[in-house]
């Protein structure tokens, strides 16, 4: 299906609505448009290339020490090779990549950051894992408040789904058996209380606040839900529409696991737009200037009763 015609939020009572269609009416920029359904089919191929893995690693460590999949490598390809002749990027970081990669001729609008294949470690497990994408307008070393205009992860797992913002609300797509991401939902909004959350790291090594704070929900009834992969975390709270994702600061790595540029950016982003809050615990964590690739921070990030609870519970903290 094509673009159609329309104003704003057209009514789709009816229709089947295809990724495309719905970018037109939400009042997405053609050159944005173009970018996010190039990778949104970025992420068919991801598909496939997962499908086909004999999950066999590849052999080297990746440039942050951690064993590497040949997955991961794949899909950094993949993404690199897309966005190389779209002719609307001029640079591409990813966490495979130890430096900025220049794809354009310097005149190019957009800046993409990604995580290829996020929670890579669960493929042997069958567990649902994904791909992060941030969309920049000004150099990515800055505050994602200032350079973000779009972003996107993309969910492998019994359906594939994608899930966009470009500033116009969040919405959620299925790509069908012919090959179509098309509408499954619009305009996703968080409740302000949820009653899941996902504590990344071991309890042993959580800070005494941290520790009450997760005591705290756990006294309020909340339900511990926690798959170890980013992607498929974030999006189950999204979809119930409710709740929180916390990799915190821990006793010896104060500034926690997960990369500002590639991971919490985006999903902040993405998150801010469906009523959510994300946070280090103190700043927004798309108030954080980006200094350089492997950047890392605490995340508190859903809704916005248990992220505003966390922080007063770390303000406690001497």
């Amino acid at each position: 299906m094509g673009e159609g015609s329309g104003e704003g939020n057209s009514d789709y009572t009816g229709l089947v609505v295809d990724l495309r269609r719905q970018m037109w009416t939400a009042g997405v920029e053609e050159e944005l448009r173009r970018l996010i359904w190039q990778l949104a089919v970025t992420g068919k191929y991801i598909s496939a290339k997962i499908h086909e893995s004999n999950r066999k690693l590849a052999g080297f460590k990746n440039l942050y020490g951690e064993e590497q999949l040949s997955l991961d490598r794949s899909a950094d390809e993949i993404i690199k090779n897309q966005l190389q002749f779209s002719g609307f990027v001029r640079e591409y970081a990813s966490e495979e990549q130890d430096a900025v990669v220049l794809l354009g001729k310097g005149r190019e609008k957009y800046f993409v950051t990604a995580d290829p294949l996020d929670g890579s470690s669960l493929v042997d497990t069958n567990l649902a894992i994904g791909t992060i994408i941030g969309i920049h307008k000004k150099s990515i070393f800055a505050r994602g408040r200032d350079s973000m205009v779009a972003a996107l992860y993309i969910t492998y797992g019994p359906l594939i789904t994608m899930v966009y913002s470009a500033g116009h609300g969040t919405h959620e797509f299925v790509l069908n058996r012919e090959g179509e991401y098309v509408l499954s939902e619009e305009n996703l909004m968080m409740d302000q209380r949820g009653s899941i959350y996902s504590p990344g790291g071991l309890r042993k090594d959580y800070t005494e606040n941290h520790l009450k704070y997760l005591e705290y929900l756990e006294a309020e009834g909340h339900k511990l839900r926690y798959s170890g992969g980013f992607v498929p975390d974030i999006n189950q709270i999204l979809i119930k529409r409710g709740g929180v994702f916390t990799y915190p600061a821990l006793k010896k790595s104060p500034h926690g696991k997960l990369r500002l540029l590639f991971e919490l950016q985006p999903m902040a982003f993405i998150i801010e737009q469906a009523g959510g809050v994300a946070t280090d615990g103190k700043e927004a964590i798309l108030s954080l200037q980006v200094e350089n690739l492997d950047q890392r921070c605490p995340i508190y990030i859903g809704s916005r009763f248990e992220v505003d609870k966390a922080k007063e519970f770390l303000a406690a903290e001497s």
